[in-house]
């Protein structure tokens, strides 16, 4: 999705790089994971992309991943990074560490409920709308600083960012699953309109084109 002019203030929400346990299909949730060489690349050239968007705060998770993420962003822009470890991807206890099929093999019934949009304590961790709870307000917080037309980069995770947007929207947790995945280094914005938070753009990873048409 892309999204055009006419919008106050925008938040670009943007997941962090590729790291060995993303390759590996393994749950990171808070397990403080770096980024692999791949993932500072791409830090680096997504950097340089949303550097045009010339944002004028930047704000990420505590965890090692989205700091040296961010740390590519501000390397060129000269902005300063502030961290919340309220941005920090979910909790979820025991699936951490465990690869994607260890998970549905060990916790079956547990996986299927979440797919189905159920409130899930996966592992024992947090409820998706808890995260969400703690996630928003952080971003809600650092939107009140900026200018009227300006743009704030959030540096967090693919849950947080997922269920964060699904509040931000006012969408049913129920129907956050529909929102989909961020690939590594890719990003999400919001305008800000009179109708509240709209969404312009969904796991890109090039510049928005104007929306030119009737919806616009």
């Amino acid at each position: 999705m892309s999204g055009g002019g006419g919008y106050a203030r925008k938040v670009v929400l943007w997941r962090h790089g590729q790291t060995a346990w993303n390759l590996e299909r393994r749950f990171q949730g808070t397990t403080d994971i770096e980024l692999t060489e791949g993932g500072v690349a791409q830090a680096r050239r997504s950097a340089r992309l949303l550097a045009a968007l010339r944002p004028d705060a930047i704000v990420a998770s505590d965890l090692l991943r989205t700091r040296e993420t961010a740390a590519e962003l501000a390397a060129v822009t000269g902005l300063e990074v502030s961290h919340d470890e309220n941005l920090r991807e979910t909790y979820a206890g025991a699936w951490q560490g465990l690869t994607h099929d260890e998970i549905v093999e060990r916790y079956a019934e547990q996986y299927a409920a979440w797919k189905r949009g159920e409130p899930v304590r996966r592992g024992g961790g947090e409820l998706e709308t808890e995260v969400a709870d703690r996630a928003a307000p952080v971003i809600e917080r650092n939107v009140e600083k900026l200018p009227e037309d300006g743009t704030l980069v959030v540096v967090a995770h693919g849950g947080t960012i997922r269920t964060s947007i699904g509040r931000l929207l006012g969408l049913q947790p129920g129907t956050w699953e529909a929102l989909g995945g961020l690939s590594n280094c890719c990003w999400s914005v919001l305008g800000e309109s009179v109708r509240g938070w709209r969404l312009l753009e969904h796991n890109a990873g090039s510049l928005p084109e104007p929306v030119l048409g009737d919806d616009d």
